[in-house]
């Protein structure tokens, strides 16, 4: 009987939230015909806003995609932001106590009221264990889950619909990509999936011997499918090169410690991070490297990997035929692809990418766009010589493109492939 109630209630909420789907699109449509007449992309970005936790990581999705989508919506969607109002404690309390299921007093000594940040899928909260260590608490808000798999069956419904109507869009397939989405969505909602992907990079660090580089330890007791409890890092970004050089005299062997792991990790553990923007690599008190939010993560064959090392190779070297080379050997070519043409549109995209003044790399949103539009740049730029490329080399391209501007703050003259400190870079 309970599980009847459970599908009668989790039916009844579906056929709210796409009645309300439905009027904010009604909304958004009375808007635009009696108001300003924004830019589809702008108007798409603005609508998804609006309708919430979903459609605001689809917009993310489409931002750090440039594989699958227009240039100009992939543009547009970087200012889709994740960061929320909080809600109130009370609520995220209720939350915690149906997930742990005890006393929140036999598991902890206290707990923050006041987030430490809010984004659409979660709150992080700080707390004390009774056994005193301090901890972050990873709450899921509430119903996110349910909102997230019935906006997602809803949006994969309409484009099997749409595609059955118009059999001419098919090979864009739609369907295919939102099902690949509601897969990726459905991951970040699992803080279990979460918390075994942070163990499996802490064995990595621990069978390579990697000691300049942590992970949070995970606290298993006080972590669910909805509640993710780890230990608190103590920190700044790895950006910040006056706060680093209070925490050691060398900046440049932090930098070195994190790409040395970072590239480690995609030879010798089975994923790898996938979003190493500043804000989740930060230097602790200690100089180690903290590692932390593993809720995107990727995978890569030894095909892509070898093609990869080639590109980086060449990036390195400047030798703008080779990056085209190993780019071809990464994508699927329509047809054979002009090398030396290739080269020179890669030679001219670099030239500008060298212009930017380290000064206004020093913001981490600053970067984080900059990242975002040389990624789109050299995405176009294959696409333009026939060339489509698979989701994990836009996710690699995107980490790299990262270390390449933590090298230009932390270290502008560090010859990343000569120096012998980079080892593991050259394993």
């Amino acid at each position: 009987m309970a599980g009847i109630i459970e599908q009668v209630s989790s039916t009844f909420k579906g056929i709210l939230r796409v009645a309300d789907t439905t009027g904010t699109l009604a909304r958004v449509g009375l808007e635009w015909i009696f108001g300003e007449k924004l830019p589809a992309p702008r108007l798409l970005r603005k609508t998804f806003e609006k309708l919430g936790a979903t459609y605001i990581k689809l917009g993310q999705f489409i931002a750090s995609t440039p594989t699958l989508f227009p240039q100009d919506y992939v543009e547009e969607f970087q200012h889709c932001l994740d960061k929320t109002e909080p809600l109130p404690y009370s609520i995220m309390l209720h939350v915690l106590k149906g997930e742990l299921k005890r006393p929140l007093n036999e598991i902890f000594a206290g707990i923050e009221e006041t987030p430490l940040a809010s984004a659409s899928i979660a709150q992080v909260h700080a707390a004390r264990l009774i056994t005193g260590e301090s901890v972050v608490i990873k709450i899921q808000k509430p119903g996110v889950s349910d909102v997230l798999l019935t906006d997602l069956n809803f949006l994969y419904a309409g484009a099997r619909i749409l595609e059955f109507l118009a059999p001419g869009i098919k090979g864009a397939s739609i369907s295919a990509i939102i099902d690949e989405i509601q897969k990726t969505m459905m991951e970040e909602c699992d803080f279990l999936k979460e918390s075994l992907n942070m163990k499996e990079f802490a064995r990595f660090l621990a069978d390579r011997g990697i000691d300049e580089a942590v992970v949070p330890i995970v606290y298993e007791h006080a972590t669910t499918t909805k509640v993710l409890t780890m230990e608190r890092f103590y920190g700044v970004p790895l950006t910040d090169l006056e706060s680093i050089r209070k925490y050691t005299r060398n900046p440049e062997k932090v930098l070195i410690s994190a790409m040395n792991t970072w590239f480690a990790s995609l030879m010798f553990c089975d994923l790898f991070h996938a979003d190493v923007h500043a804000g989740n690599l930060m230097v602790l008190e200690d100089g180690r490297i903290g590692f932390i939010d593993f809720g995107i993560v990727g995978r890569i064959s030894k095909k892509t990997w070898r093609a990869m090392t080639d590109l980086m190779q060449c990036i390195a070297f400047k030798d703008f035929e080779g990056i085209a080379r190993a780019m071809t050997q990464i994508g699927a070519a329509d047809a054979e692809t002009d090398i030396k043409s290739f080269a020179s549109d890669l030679k001219n995209l670099f030239t500008s990418m060298e212009k930017i003044e380290i000064s206004a790399l020093e913001s981490g949103d600053i970067i984080d766009g900059d990242i975002n539009r040389m990624l789109i740049d050299m995405i176009h730029l294959g696409e333009n010589n026939g060339l489509r490329f698979p989701k994990e080399f836009a996710l690699l391209v995107k980490q790299m493109l990262y270390f390449d501007r933590y090298v230009r703050i932390l270290s502008p003259g560090l010859n990343v492939l000569a120096d012998s400190r980079l080892k593991r870079l050259a394993d």
